[in-house]
């Protein structure tokens, strides 16, 4: 759950007793985003405007947008208009899903509740406080700021606190927590929502399965609910991800959305609702099971982050999510390295030899790091035996893990190693010895999956366990890194022996984990797997160095997956790797450029076995590495810009330097369009105003297709005159030649563009910008 914040010195505190003295409205305002909150009346806070930034405006401007947004009398409705607070309430005449829900016995299941303390701060400057007429006081929090609402019932002896906070880069994300004041009270939902305009009408969010995570699919919002539940004890690759509601026909470049997120990585919901009387919410929050959050007196539950992140296009939205990630003090500011994990090479056999030849074509071709995946320890032979029993097999290593890494050491690599802390196999020594630490109800054991169970890591013995051992491999071997698996849903996932519900526990416990071996080993870094991309959101980054997209790594298929796990994290935290030229996942078989330049536009890694590949190919491989180490500044800090589909077979994605002085664009082609040529392409994110040089970077033997356009600058191409004066095509660019490009504005680069190359199926171009 969310941390409190500690008191910082540019506070404004004001208690409520007996007088109005919280009574005002709060603007926070930052990178381009508004939100205006009515707290009048000693109400739950409401959010009357969210969106784009409304400018200066006085408290008298306030109380007119409040008016404004309040809805006329209608037939057969509350004589009342309908009070929609960042917690709905269902006593103001909301009748949709409410913020709250829970009893005791039957009592408090609809309280009403005023506020007794605000508290406010501004992460840079101060806030500014006006009055205005009638009764009106306005605080303004310019550049990102935190409010915190403390409100009571004293008759159904609850409280809430509810945490707001506008990052610097424009995110707006809520916690509510909540405190029993009575008897036990029995918590079924706690989920805030924000507002969305009547001109929001189109939903997007994501779907998938194992290999093909964050498939979009889009719909009308209609009236009723749009609920997206995820019951699978993570986050799951069928996850919506980013829930958003949009202007119809939004797409990258422009039209508004309003999204929303949980940054949760167990049970989870997110939904889109719309009211038959035209109000219109997103929201979510935790997936409670039955009885897993029962508070005695004076006990507390507090929500996970759910973020809204509003965007004019969907560029505009991923760019102020990947601003407020990359603005987080743990968030990973050394260069990625290149990380080449073995499982692809080769599974569960586990040979010194082959690890250490593996190795040395590694560190030749220019990886950075080296990760030994799944198989080290005892009993592990296959994917049936020996998950927890976390020591080094004595059989297949009998000298510890000492020589590979010793060996990967001194090639100037990082070392690796894969964990699944959180699943234990039936035939392990751990499950012999505590079958009571299997997550099971019902007095049964859940159906297996992958022949494994679940650890139950809310269990404190069990969580020590797993702890110690870990602890033990990571300061007895020079381990920089974790790859962290999760390769089950979680079925009956109760306490033993009454089988209480314990996904939550479950979820804490892990993040606990992850942060303890954080604070015992610095400079640890972990990635996120979870059955490849099943556990991708933003609560588990707040403890991971980045995730792994998908276990399938077929470039046609990570072109789709990484382009919308890019609505959520920027490049540097998502794994991307080169894999063999037949994908183990799908059987397709891709070219190396086309792999490489997919690859290229994450944290570069490699999942193939080099000791198997030609000299060509290895060749092309450091080069298309060396490309990465020189261009990984910008990839890992630009702006991500992905251009509207104008065919669905060709795709242009790119990233462009936040001063707009370089960029690295891909010309994809997905498949076999019904045009050919395709005609002009175009770039967006540059600076109209400045120059910049438009070049190929052709890597290896450019057989990425059949003719280039002129503007490729081919020797020779430009001075070539036709009997009729107009330059002839160029061929595809022989093997060696530097094309010169062509320079152009960013502005006739965003209107008039460039011809597009003519291209096989399934290859990619890059293309490299540089102000001149």
């Amino acid at each position: 759950m969310p941390a409190e914040y500690p008191e910082p010195a540019n506070v404004v505190s004001v208690t409520e007793d007996g007088t109005r003295a919280a009574d005002r409205f709060v603007y926070l305002r930052s990178a381009g985003v508004g939100a205006l909150l009515d707290l009048r009346g000693s109400l739950l806070p409401a959010i009357v405007h969210w969106g784009a930034d409304l400018g200066d405006f006085t408290a008298g401007d306030a109380v007119a947008l409040a008016v404004g947004d309040t809805r006329a009398w209608a037939n057969n409705t509350a004589d009342e208009p309908i009070r929609l607070a960042v917690l709905p309430e269902s006593h103001t005449g909301w009748t949709g899903r409410p913020g709250l829900s829970g009893s005791r016995d039957g009592r408090a299941w609809a309280p009403r509740f005023r506020t007794t303390e605000l508290w406010l701060h501004a992460d840079s400057g101060t806030v500014t406080d006006t009055s205005g007429e009638p009764d009106a006081r306005l605080s303004t929090i310019d550049g990102g700021g935190r409010i915190r609402v403390t409100a009571f019932d004293p008759e159904a002896e609850l409280a809430v606190t509810i945490h707001l906070e506008l990052s610097p880069a424009g995110v707006l994300r809520i916690s509510v927590e909540l405190q029993n004041r009575g008897d036990t009270y029995r918590l079924d939902d706690l989920a805030p929502a924000f507002p969305v305009p009547a001109r929001g009408r189109e939903i997007l969010d994501f779907a998938g399965r194992w290999g093909k995570e964050r498939t979009p699919q889009r719909r009308e919002l209609g009236v009723g609910i749009h609920l997206r539940e995820g019951r699978r004890g993570r986050t799951g690759p069928d996850a919506a991800t980013l829930l958003s509601v949009g202007e119809p026909g939004f797409g990258f470049a422009g039209g508004e959305v309003w999204g929303v997120h949980v940054g949760f990585s167990g049970n989870h919901r997110h939904y889109a609702e719309r009211l038959s009387s035209g109000e219109q919410v997103i929201g979510g929050g935790e997936l409670l099971l039955p009885g897993e959050i029962v508070l005695a007196r004076g006990e507390r539950y507090r929500s996970p982050w759910v973020y809204g992140v509003y965007g004019d296009g969907l560029d505009d939205q991923a760019r102020r999510l990947h601003r407020h990630l990359r603005a987080r003090p743990q968030h990973p500011r050394t260069p990625r390295p290149v990380t080449l994990n073995v499982w692809e090479a080769i599974y569960f056999d586990h040979s010194l030899d082959r690890l250490l030849a593996l190795a040395d074509r590694a560190a030749e071709v220019g990886v950075e790091r080296f990760v030994l995946d799944d198989g080290w320890f005892r009993h592990r032979r296959n994917d049936r035996a020996g998950l927890g029993d976390w020591y080094v097999d004595e059989e297949v290593w009998p000298g510890g893990l000492t020589p590979l890494i010793e060996r990967v050491r001194g090639l100037g690599m990082q070392f690796g190693l894969w964990f699944e802390p959180e699943m234990v196999n039936l035939d392990s020594d751990l499950a012999r010895a505590h079958p009571e630490w299997v997550m099971q109800t019902g007095g049964r054991i859940p159906v297996p999956s992958r022949h494994q169970q679940v650890l139950n890591l809310g269990i404190p013995e069990a969580y020590e366990y797993v702890r110690d051992r870990m602890c033990n491999i990571l300061s007895t071997n020079d381990i920089a890194y974790i790859k962290w698996d999760h390769n089950r849903d979680l079925v009956d996932a109760g306490t033993a022996p009454r089988g209480e519900p314990g996904v939550h526990a479950q979820t804490l416990a892990t993040y606990r984990l992850m942060a303890e071996l954080k604070t015992r080993f610095p400079g640890l870094e972990i990635e996120s797997c979870s059955s490849g991309g099943a556990r991708v959101d933003l609560g588990v980054i707040e403890h991971t160095d980045r995730v792994w997209v998908s276990d399938n790594i077929d470039p046609l298929d990570r072109q789709q997956m990484n382009r919308w796990t890019h609505q959520l994290l920027p490049p540097e935290l998502l794994g991307s790797h080169i894999a063999s030229a037949r994908s183990h996942s799908t059987r397709r078989v891709h070219d190396l450029g086309f792999r490489a330049a997919t690859a290229v536009f994450g944290h570069l890694g490699i999942e193939w076995n080099l000791t198997e590949a030609s000299p060509a190919d290895l060749e092309q491989l450091t080069a298309w590495i060396a490309l990465y180490r020189e261009r990984r500044d910008l990839l890992h800090t630009g702006d991500i810009v992905r251009m509207d589909e104008v065919d669905p077979t060709f795709w242009v994605n790119g990233v462009v330097a936040q001063d707009r002085s370089s960029a690295l664009f891909s010309l994809t082609f997905l498949g076999r369009s019904d045009a050919a040529p395709l005609g002009r392409f175009t770039l967006r994110g540059l600076d109209p105003d400045r120059r910049y040089r438009v070049r190929p970077l052709p890597i290896g033997d450019p057989s990425h297709g059949y003719h280039v356009p002129p503007w490729f600058g081919l020797a020779g191409a430009e001075s070539a005159r036709a009997s009729n004066g107009v330059t002839p095509l160029s061929r595809a660019i022989p093997k060696g030649t530097v094309p010169a490009g062509t320079v152009l504005s960013g502005r006739a680069l965003a209107t008039a563009g460039l011809q597009t190359p003519m291209s096989y199926p399934e290859q990619a171009w890059l293309i490299e910008l540089t102000a001149v």
